[in-house]
């Protein structure tokens, strides 16, 4: 049962159950003994009962280094078995015995005071245990007593840094001077008793957890002192124990600078500059290394918080809506954390704690489907939207060549869109619309913008892209001026013989247009399904808020994918770190600073200087407020936030030009809402060079280097909001001089690259086998017309079995982009558009299967307006699913009242899926609505052995999870939760009863799993995402033998095996904790290796008693020891122990039949 060293004593038994029979302890013969008879009683409680009895010093020296020995040997479920039989009680009642004692014996109270510390530091109550004792001030008291004695001062000091785990406690030590007694014993460097001085900062920062205590120190001007103790503590301290002590100084100054007053005292008194100082130092000397983390963290914390450049959070758009004020007021709200990501996304400082008590566990809200929000009489008018039905196909009959089919049918098309525009109005005063067509407007008329008078804003549509009168497209450069003089000069030699028109602006218009032929046939790229001309005459008819008059390069030349695959961007070592070192040095070091605004979106009269970056955003999606210069190659950005709301900033979109090649860029976004971001995992922003695009290569391309996404010192305009700012913060070198490059969050997709889409695909198929037909489902606010697509195919004959068979096939409806800065969204809808209106024996298949409903954008205006989450009403609109207004949220209205038409004729969708990106996961995936998995995850009590639920709902993603390369099965998931009852994927389930109703999520990043692991996603991977979920629905045809279909199988690209593609290594779909810290601590890093238990058995090692010891020597001792266990036990002088030790070897054999209960476990 015992083991036996030289000068130690160790246990080696068990805690089982002592018997009425057996004594609890043998002592040496002829001495009394100790005994407990118990008749059911433990071997700890018996040996905590014999602590606070013990009559004599060896038989309480042989009780604490047997209770030690036990806690030391194995994990601290030891130590809180102890505390649940009260050993800290029993621990208190003994040191208060002991110190009341006529004459404290220091042998017993310096081991006790150690057991307590190291018992205490483990018991949540022992603050509060030690008050109801007595024992707080008592300990204090000792402490004045023993100043000079550092043993026992030392112990002294962790026993109250133990106690003031509790606020009353804590304060009990403030209030008696115990603030003032510790400060004291705190000198400046020394290399002795570095122990002692450690505790005493150890308990001086313990101290500090109550507000009084800290209003305390910093009225008797003890930060200044810290900060004087620090230096130089830093400046002269590399041993272990020295750096550990500048370590407990940093942790002091960080709960000093909890409050206000201790922030702006430490400004003010230099400390800023001294922490950055001694910061540089540090990074230099690999002693110090552990001193760099928490310095940085206080500075962060310490810096001052600077408003935003703003003159108003409100956005710089503001429409008037109907039934509300035309003026925003600007709400002092702070951000919905439940919308802040993507539809299913979770707030991920709440995830764990809340998750499970999100989840629906009504099983009637389960089950039943709710009344539906609307008459049943209004539901017929949207028989117009299922054309497939109505229409008497007798082109059919007609011979007429294919291309003039498909050009009858596209005038039928734009006729009809016109007459449906009007169909179903907004119910607000709609504006006189302007009709004139673009080739008609003048160059100067279409740059001309419409001024907002007070808080109204105009809508006013585009009037057509004028690269000519603006100098940032294409006439920055040098070399594009060249180009555009040429095509200038070109155009005027072919239009010498023409006729001049008699006005001028009809002439300069004319040869503007001709010159932009001539730069498409020069230097112009075939890029499929995007006709440049095309999309300048439907962006002409676009309506913004602003009344953009000017087309992005990007959006109008068009975008082809890189050649290759881009890997994520590696993260640099301590790149973090860096930048906000950079920034400190900003707050501290001005004379480098420039602090010069160079564009505003609210000041087009802005000019910058000469060699500075030129900015411009007033385009469709685009989306920066300001840029400032803040040194040479340094500048802020701050993003304009939705339309009439003061929140919601994510999207950015802007051209830059007047670049310098070659020299390294640093663009910080200032104003980032969410908590953390992709960027942070090797995610980059997209640029598209004008040289490059007009050289043959029109790419949007991940860039960017020493990216980071951090929390900042950055505060709302007005100071009202309580929001934190986060800095995106990346470095571009651009590779050539003087171009036009634009920059985005991800890869764009307008509003009217759409429109221009749609209009190319209709003009592609052949109508005499691909049903195209596009109309208008609504007209969205800002009165642009939200497009429906129906795409099914043709019966091969007008006979009635081959029209019943299309009357009654299944639909699959489709929605996408709710969110506007979701742009991956879009280009995963484009690869489902394409491939449904291809040529591909599966999409054949497909079309002869179902009839597809496309609803491809419901937020247009969002859209249009660059916004990040919200439509022009400051909503949401993927939380208006539930009961959506008819006038605030038309597109959401009408969507849903499509639904309940094909519920009420029978032909509720077999698919109905949402397309949304997700910001903070990898991969694609789905989400989708089970009612059991719900049940199950959230522990309701509901017995779901008799409910029956089709398992339908995982057949896509399983198929999914065999065909897409980017798609992880295990980050789906199929759970209804109360924050999204309101979404469509929720109410379509709910109420339309779809089994198979799902959000598809699609990174913005890439992948971490797969054959695109560690690879971003481009538009080439997303749009082949649509295509996959496409075939995927082949098994849920009616017709299963079609998934088998060999002929089929082969059309199917299976390159890179990708038909064995499973995400088996996929188990966990949220990003582990950033390898730095995003948020700015409150408290200081602990520092690795050190702990209260390490330092008292460290400072217990030496054999000699003598109060004045030289604790460097030991120091360095120690030195020599590392790696040793600091649990073993060290409470008693080993002296002491060895005597106590041959004492119990004496009565070892007639102790060995006593068993002490075997609960504590190791």
């Amino acid at each position: 049962m015992f083991g036996y060293g030289r000068n130690n004593f160790t246990w080696n038994g068990t805690l089982k159950e002592l018997k009425g029979s057996h004594p609890a302890f043998c002592t040496e013969r002829g001495r009394p003994t100790m005994a407990a008879p118990l008749s059911s009683s433990s071997g700890l409680e018996v040996l905590l009962s014999s602590l606070q009895n013990a009559g004599d010093v060896e038989s309480t020296l042989n009780i604490l280094n047997v209770l030690d020995e036990l806690l030391s040997a194995g994990t601290d479920r030891r130590i809180h078995y102890m505390i649940s039989k009260g050993g800290s009680e029993a621990l208190l009642a003994a040191l208060v015995n002991n110190i009341r004692s006529f004459s404290p014996n220091f042998t017993i109270l310096l081991p006790l005071l150690h057991l307590l510390a190291k018992v205490g530091h483990r018991d949540r109550r022992i603050g509060l245990k030690a008050e109801d004792a007595g024992v707080v001030l008592l300990t204090l008291n000792l402490l004045r007593q023993n100043v000079d004695h550092t043993r026992r001062a030392a112990a002294c000091l962790w026993v109250i840094q133990v106690f003031s785990s509790s606020v009353s406690a804590a304060n009990l030590i403030g209030e008696n001077h115990g603030l003032d007694v510790i400060y004291r014993l705190i000198p400046q460097y020394t290399t002795k008793h570095l122990y002692t001085i450690k505790a005493a900062i150890d308990a001086f920062a313990a101290l500090l957890c109550t507000k009084a205590n800290v209003c305390s120190a910093v009225s008797k001007g003890y930060i200044s002192g810290l900060l004087r103790l620090y230096k130089d503590w830093h400046s002269q301290g590399t041993q272990r124990v020295a750096v550990a002590i500048s370590h407990a100084l940093l942790r002091c100054l960080h709960k000093v600078t909890c409050s206000t007053a201790g922030r702006q005292t430490l400004v003010s008194q230099g400390g800023i500059r001294l922490l950055y100082e001694t910061t540089q130092t540090s990074l230099r000397d690999k002693t110090l290394e552990s001193l760099v983390e928490p310095s940085v963290q206080l500075m962060r914390k310490c810096v001052s918080k600077t408003p935003l450049p703003l003159t108003s959070d409100q956005s710089a758009y503001t429409f008037p809506l109907p039934r509300r004020p035309h003026t925003v007021p600007d709400v002092d709200t702070e951000p919905d954390e439940s919308s802040e990501e993507s539809d299913d996304e979770k707030s991920e400082d709440n995830q764990e704690a809340d998750y499970d008590d999100d989840l629906e566990t009504d099983l009637k809200k389960l089950r039943l489907r709710p009344d539906p929000d609307r008459p049943k009489e209004l539901l017929p008018q949207y028989s117009r939207l299922c054309p497939e039905i109505s229409h008497d196909f007798q082109e059919l009959d007609l011979s007429s060549e294919p291309e003039d089919s498909s050009t009858a049918s596209a005038s039928s098309s734009s006729d009809e869109e016109a007459v449906q525009l009007n169909s179903f109005p907004c119910r607000s005063s709609r504006r006189t619309r302007r009709c004139g067509a673009a080739s008609s407007r003048s160059s100067s008329g279409s740059h001309s913008e419409t001024e907002t008078e007070g808080h109204t804003a105009a809508v006013v549509q585009l009037e057509g892209c004028d690269f000519h009168s603006h100098s940032s497209i294409l006439s920055t450069s040098p070399s594009f001026r060249n180009m555009v003089r040429e095509a200038r000069e070109e155009a005027s030699q072919d239009q010498r013989g023409d006729e001049q028109d008699d006005e001028a602006e009809d002439e300069e218009e004319s040869n503007h247009r001709t010159m932009i032929d001539k730069l498409l046939e020069r230097h112009g790229a075939f890029i499929p399904h995007h006709e440049p001309k095309l999309y300048y005459s439907v962006a002409a008819k676009t309506k913004s808020i602003p009344g953009f008059s000017i087309l992005a390069f990007p959006d109008f030349w068009g975008h082809l994918p890189p050649p290759g695959h881009e890997p994520m961007a590696p993260r640099k070592p301590n790149i973090q770190r860096q930048k906000v070192l950079a920034d400190v040095q900003r707050f501290l070091d001005t004379e480098d600073i420039i602090n010069q605004v160079v564009f505003d979106l609210e000041d087009s009269s802005l000019q910058g200087s000469s060699d500075s970056l030129r900015f411009f955003s007033k385009f469709e999606c685009g989306n920066l407020r300001k840029a400032i210069q803040v040194r040479r190659y340094e500048y802020d950005l701050i993003l304009n936030t939705d339309a009439n709301c003061n929140q919601h900033t994510q999207w950015f979109y802007f051209e830059v030009s007047n670049m310098v090649a070659d020299v390294p860029y640093r663009f910080n976004v200032i104003n980032c809402e969410k908590s953390n971001s992709q960027f942070n995992y090797g995610m980059q922003p997209v640029l598209y060079s004008v040289r490059e695009a007009l050289e043959g290569r029109p790419h949007w391309v991940r860039t960017g280097t020493e990216i980071c996404y951090f929390r900042n010192n950055f505060c709302s305009a007005r100071g009202r909001r309580r929001t934190t700012f986060y800095t995106l913060t990346f470095t571009i070198t651009f590779k050539h001089n003087e171009d036009v490059c634009y920059l985005a969050y991800h890869y764009p997709y307008t509003y009217s690259a759409l429109k221009a889409h749609l209009k190319a695909l209709q003009n592609s198929v052949d109508p005499a086998k691909v049903f195209f037909r596009q109309q208008i489902l609504c007209g969205t606010l800002a009165e642009n017309s939200c497009p429906l697509v129906t795409i099914t195919a043709c019966p091969a004959s007008r006979g009635w079995r081959d029209m019943h068979q299309l009357r009654n096939r299944p639909c699959i409806v489709l929605t996408g982009r709710v969110h506007p800065s979701e742009s991956n969204a879009s280009w995963v809808m484009k690869g489902t558009l394409e491939f449904l209106c291809s040529s591909d024996p599966v999409a054949q298949s497909l079309r002869e299967a179902f009839v597809f409903k496309l609803i491809p954008m419901l937020n247009p205006d969002g859209v249009i307006n660059g916004s990040t989450r919200c439509d022009l009403n400051r909503e949401d609109l993927n939380r208006q699913w539930l009961k959506p207004d008819p006038v605030l949220s038309p597109t959401i209205y009408h969507t849903k009242g499509l639904l309940y038409y094909l519920n009420s004729i029978g032909k509720s969708p077999q698919v109905f899926c949402d397309y949304h990106g997700h910001s903070r996961k990898k991969n694609v995936f789905l989400y989708g609505c089970s009612m059991k998995e719900t049940l199950w995850q959230s522990g309701s009590t509901v017995n779901t052995v008799g409910l029956k639920e089709d398992p339908g709902y995982r057949t896509i993603p399983k198929t999914l999870d065999r065909l897409a390369p980017a798609f992880s099965y295990n980050s789906c998931n199929y759970l209804v939760e109360k924050s999204r009852s309101a979404t469509a994927r929720v109410v379509v389930w709910r109420e339309m009863g779809v089994l198979r109703s799902y959000t598809m999520e699609s990174t913005h990043n890439g992948c971490d799993q797969g054959i695109y692991k560690g690879l971003q996603t481009g538009t080439r991977e997303l749009q082949e995402m649509g295509v996959k979920f496409c075939q995927s629905l082949l098994s849920v045809t009616n017709d299963m033998k079609a998934l088998y279909n060999s002929r089929l199988i082969k059309h199917i690209d299976l390159d890179h095996n990708v038909l064995d593609h499973k995400s088996h290594n996929c188990f966990e779909d949220d990003e582990p904790p950033c390898v730095e810290e995003i948020e700015y601590s409150t408290d200081c890093p602990p520092l690795k290796g050190t702990d209260l238990e390490s330092d008292i058995n460290n400072n217990m090692t030496s054999a000699d008693e003598e109060e004045d010891d030289d604790e460097g020597h030991r120091e360095a001792k120690h030195q020599q020891g590392v790696g040793q266990s600091t649990l073993k036990s060290c409470l008693v002088p080993h002296l002491i122990r060895q005597r106590s030790t041959e004492t119990l070897n004496e009565k070892r054999n007639t102790c060995n039949g006593v068993r002490i209960n075997g609960q504590i476990l190791s």
